[in-house]
């Protein structure tokens, strides 16, 4: 639960091997997905990762259409899904299911992207802009909807589900203007939760 809320939530770690992606972590976070979409809950995923597992071969690349397929089926449904982004975010894991969020969140600092800038340089032989890559960069051209702080995340994911399911989309209702709609609520207090016995 999050201050209340029943959510299913994925999280990866870094520390194992570079929080790659591979066959066992597509199928943990595809049943978490369709558990959700079962049971009529949103899904949070907290993305740290190098990318695919490279020593499964193309088996962890599969997992970039599985995860995505069970999301997009999780969009039919109506249910709202956050993507959390933290230092670094790469690989498949950004090329798929890190960037499909209804809001995505990332880290002050996050390191974001496909390749890393090194091989970005090298095989452009350009310079690269300042900043370029981290989630400030991101956020600046449009690629994110908010950076927040690691301490107040679990009150800004908090109040960002309460509006999503009190306000859920219509037919009629363009992404664009949801997200708009949201950003511009939640931005006007980011630490703001709801007030009732099952907080914290």
């Amino acid at each position: 639960q999050l201050h209340g809320q029943n959510v299913v939530i994925a999280a990866m770690e870094y520390g194992f091997i570079g929080g790659s992606m591979g066959v066992v972590m597509g199928e943990k976070i595809t049943r978490g997905i369709e558990h959700a979409q079962a049971n009529q809950l949103p899904v949070v995923i907290v993305s740290c990762s190098g990318g695919a597992r490279m020593m499964e071969g193309t088996l962890s690349l599969m997992q970039m259409a599985k995860v995505s397929a069970a999301l997009a089926c999780l969009d039919q449904a109506q249910l709202p899904y956050i993507s959390v982004l933290t230092d670094p975010t790469t690989g498949g894991v950004t090329a798929s299911f890190a960037m499909l969020g209804d809001l995505n969140i990332a880290e002050p600092h996050a390191l974001i992207g496909f390749a890393g800038p090194r091989v970005i340089e090298q095989t452009i032989r350009q310079k690269l802009p300042e900043g370029f890559q981290r989630s400030e960069f991101l956020l600046e051209h449009g690629m994110l909807d908010a950076i927040v702080d690691r301490r107040d995340l679990k009150a800004m994911i908090s109040k960002a589900l309460r509006f999503m399911q009190t306000n859920p989309p219509t037919p009629a209702d363009s992404q664009t203007t949801e997200t708009d709609t949201a950003i511009s609520t939640l931005s006007a207090n980011p630490l703001e939760t709801a007030t009732g016995p099952n907080n914290g």
